[in-house]
């Protein structure tokens, strides 16, 4: 026996092949016998009701028949039962039974006998109500503080709330932006209608807002009054989850608490929405119920997951856990007459069983044994080994924490092919007239271990350039083995990328002996694409727009000796200048000075320099590695080209901006076409023929137009993602530069990019402009603040969205720069909050020094400055 197993007090296995789910339980004084004991109600899909009154059978005996008191086969699968008062003329408790097409309510009554038989209980029906649309669940409660009876709520499987004041239909509203079901919970305090929308956020609607708003036939009828004439529905308040609700809960003896169960995280709000607390959740709950606690001010709520557990939280805090015999799917609590405060759990199989936590008290006593000598020289001996064990256990407080294994099972290694591929394996062969070439790149995965074997292993590779095949799965693979995989990369675009690393990640299961399916685990490698793939040598040019200029502290060396795979048309012997042509057009030219240490990198287009400025300056570095030269640094003494950085973010905003527009007139247009075929269709069933009023041409027009928009969205999406990766070269090329500029760290300039780079790619939902802006006030209001004041602002919650226009962009990015070029020190560490002398050219003279404060991390963090320094 257990402590941490629920003990069976009553339990009994419904049918056979039946199936239940969270909504088919539900307890209370049914047949209103006036004990204050509760019955249990289960309903099943195979529409059979079951009534039960458990009495404790003795150990070892099967449940007694006279517990289940009622069981009636229905026509309908039973959906959900509730048990309140339902019926107009009277005060007695009624049962509600929801099935797909209909709403039935039901008296429950018993009949005395005079033989040994007991009590002999009826089911009889007392109204319904046939549905229009299929239910999904429902709810009931006083609405509109009416507090002598209840009133029932169905939720349609299309999204329509359906509202029943006892015998008699009031009306129905649709919910708006609706797409799929989800939980539906009435709040009593605040005469609420709660559920979770497929937009993973917790909606509140007020039943007044609810009975004045336009009513609508169809959804279609819903969303043409909504933006024409009427009250439109809105709910009073949202609360993004981020994660599918289980369900909701609203506990009549709290004062304002709303319980709502996701599918990783307990969740505790306000009735305002506000979140009052939150627990992640370590599994995957099935079912829970919110429940008074001893504590004044705390909760207690039951949770139960599918492994057989059922949890006990007080708050957000973990009191007990017991083992049950199955997952459940819906719990509730009862009280019994021989017991009180019964946890009644219900599987989806039908094992419904009442159970309490704890143990029984044992009278189990121990019986003496004769008492024997002691030998102490054998204690004195275990004593002292003992305590040599503890010594070297606790030797240091490192030897307690965990330690993490060194030895890796396997180990991943990708090398890229020197040549280009003999065959070119592009999809697209030439562009521009210039062949596409491709490089082979080879993965080596080798199992190290020799204790251990691997089971299926998934290679998955992941690059800005196109590859040949991307994954690649191998099954269970011996000790010591090694397996090798090649595949071809090459430019798949009209455009150069951004970036020419990529990774590979092989995702793989080491079996152990507590587990013999295997523990998952990740391995991950990166790779350098070359150069020459993305572009090829080309005849220099003298003149530019775009020009950059990068400074050494060594002599110039010859190009010739850096770019040895550029030669080709290259007409200085001098190795003074050198060109590099993208397949995709631009060229770029590295012109080195003959008398300074400086180099100049100039081409026609901003955002094509990143690639050859990355490649020059990591060159550079490996060139005067080789000869041992330790203390080489580039070095760039600005200005920090933002004017021309600047016209890559308008462009691609307006590109945004197009997008929407597009999104909005192929709404209207889609609307306008979907009217005029409602009105056709309704031309065409009328029995008296009447003139088409030439809807047919406004219905092709139409047609065209919505034709013509899409093609444009399309057009203009494509454009988008080919300057979302030009911004990107762009970005890239601006943190180089500043890079250079102010000699930032590694660690700098990791926290450099995740502030100017938070984004692989731009959806309608987040965009890189409100991204970078909230990213950069970020560090603005703290390791760049000026002031203490501006460190202790709090960071604003708000909801990202697409700004009107860059200027509030380019203003903070522009004292981004500013304060990095005074002094300003990038930095995450609690150790940053000190002041910094930093030297500086003669052009940036008397530095401030400014304090740094601990942060958040960049990339993940969200503000709004109000000021005008921000």
């Amino acid at each position: 026996m257990s402590l941490f197993k629920a003990r069976d007090w009553w339990a009994t296995v419904l049918g056979e092949g039946e199936e239940f789910d969270q909504g088919c339980l539900c307890v209370g004084d049914v047949d209103n016998s006036g004990s204050g004991h509760d019955k249990i109600v289960v309903g099943s899909y195979m529409g059979m009701l079951r009534v039960f009154s458990p009495h404790p059978a003795k150990p070892g005996e099967p449940s007694p028949a006279h517990s289940q008191l009622l069981e009636v086969q229905l026509r309908d699968p039973v959906i959900q039962v509730e048990v309140g008062k339902f019926v107009s003329c009277s005060d007695l408790l009624h049962l509600a039974v929801l099935h797909p097409r209909k709403l039935s309510v039901y008296s429950v009554s018993g009949t005395a006998g005079n033989v040994e038989h007991g009590v002999q209980y009826q089911l009889k029906r007392v109204y319904e109500h046939n549905l229009q649309r299929t239910a999904c669940n429902m709810t009931y409660g006083t609405f509109g503080g009416v507090t002598d009876h209840h009133s029932l709520c169905i939720q349609s499987m299309d999204g329509m709330l359906m509202f029943f004041e006892q015998e008699s239909y009031s009306f129905g509203r649709f919910l708006p932006g609706f797409l799929l079901p989800g939980p539906l919970c009435y709040c009593s305090r605040t005469d609420t209608f709660l559920t979770v929308s497929s937009a993973r956020q917790v909606e509140s609607y007020r039943y007044e807002t609810l009975a004045v708003a336009t009513d609508a036939e169809t959804r279609q009828d819903a969303e043409q009054h909504s933006k024409t004439a009427g009250k439109r529905l809105t709910a009073d308040w949202t609360l993004v989850l981020g994660e599918q609700a289980l369900d909701l809960s609203v506990p009549y003896f709290s004062p304002s608490s709303i319980f709502v169960c996701g599918e990783r995280n307990l969740y505790c709000l306000k009735d305002n929405g506000h979140i009052r607390f939150m627990k992640k959740l370590e599994y995957n709950p099935s079912c829970f119920l919110p429940y008074s606690s001893v504590s004044e001010g705390t909760t207690n709520t039951l949770v139960g997951n599918h492994n057989n557990m059922l949890l006990v939280y007080q708050d957000v805090t973990l009191k007990w856990a017991a083992q049950l015999s199955c997952s459940p799917v819906a719990v509730r609590l009862a009280n019994f007459p021989d017991l009180k405060g019964v946890v009644v759990t219900l599987s989806n199989e039908g094992h419904l069983q009442c159970s309490y936590m704890g143990t029984d008290p044992s009278f189990f006593s121990t019986p003496k044994v004769d008492a024997r000598e002691q030998d102490y020289s054998q204690i004195d001996t275990e004593m002292k080994s003992l305590q040599r064990v503890i010594r070297q256990a606790t030797r240091t407080q490192a030897d307690i924490l965990p330690v993490a294994e060194t030895d890796e099972d396997l180990t991943v290694t990708a090398t890229v092919s020197t040549n280009m591929d003999s065959t070119s394996q592009a999809l697209i062969p030439d562009i521009d007239g210039l062949p596409v070439p491709s490089v082979t790149v080879k993965v080596c995965v080798a199992h190290l271990l020799t204790s251990s074997r691997l089971l299926s292993r998934h290679v998955c590779v992941l690059t800005v350039c196109c590859v040949s095949k991307t994954i690649y799965i191998f099954l269970n693979t011996g000790v010591g083995s090694t397996t090798v995989v090649a595949f071809s990369a090459f430019l798949n675009g009209q455009y150069p990328p951004a970036d020419l690393t990529g990774d590979v990640a092989v995702s793989y299961s080491s079996p152990t002996e507590l587990n013999p399916a295997g523990i998952p685990r990740v391995a991950q490698c990166k790779f350098s694409l070359p150069l020459r793939l993305v572009c090829c040598p080309s005849a220099p040019s003298k003149n530019a727009k775009y020009k950059i200029t990068v400074d050494t502290n060594k002599p110039p060396v010859n190009l010739s000796e850096v770019f040895p795979d550029f030669l080709e048309k290259s007409e200085d012997k001098e190795g003074n200048a050198l060109a590099f042509h993208f397949l995709s057009g631009p060229r770029v030219t590295v012109l080195a000075s003959k008398t300074s240490q400086r180099y100049r990198i100039q081409s026609e287009s901003f955002e094509d320099i990143w690639l050859v400025a990355k490649e020059l300056v990591q060159r550079f570095d490996r060139h005067f590695a080789k000869q041992g030269i330790k203390d080489f640094r580039n070095s760039f003494a600005g200005p920090i080209p933002l004017a021309e950085y600047f016209e890559t973010v308008d462009h691609h905003f307006e590109l945004r901006v197009s997008a929407e527009k597009y999104q909005d007139l192929l709404s209207e247009r889609a609307v306008q076409f979907r009217a005029i075929q409602r009105r056709l269709l309704t031309r065409f069933k009328d029995k008296t023929p009447a003139p088409l009023q030439n809807l047919d041409t406004l219905m092709e027009g139409t047609y065209r137009q919505v034709i013509a928009l899409a093609d444009a969205a399309e057009e203009n999406r494509a454009c988008l993602n080919q300057a979302f990766v030009r911004l990107r070269s762009a970005t890239h090329l601006l943190i180089l530069l500043v890079s250079l500029w102010q000699g930032l760290n590694t660690e700098q300039n990791a926290i450099l990019e995740a502030t100017l780079l938070p984004l692989l790619q731009d959806t309608p939902q987040l965009g890189w402009e409100e991204s970078v802006d909230a990213a950069v006030s970020h560090l603005l209001r703290t390791c760049l603040s000026r002031s203490p004041k501006d460190q202790a602002l709090s960071l604003s919650t708000s909801q990202l969205s697409m700004p009107k226009d860059t200027v509030r962009l380019k203003k903070h990015i522009t004292l981004l720069c500013d304060r990095l070029g005074k002094g300003g020190r990038l930095s995450l560490a609690s150790e940053a909050n000190v002041p910094t002398p930093v030297m500086m050219p003669e052009c940036l003279m008397n530095p401030v020094p400014l304090r740094c404060v601990c942060a958040r991390s960049v990339c993940c963090s969200s503000v709004n400055p109000g000021c005008e320094n921000a």
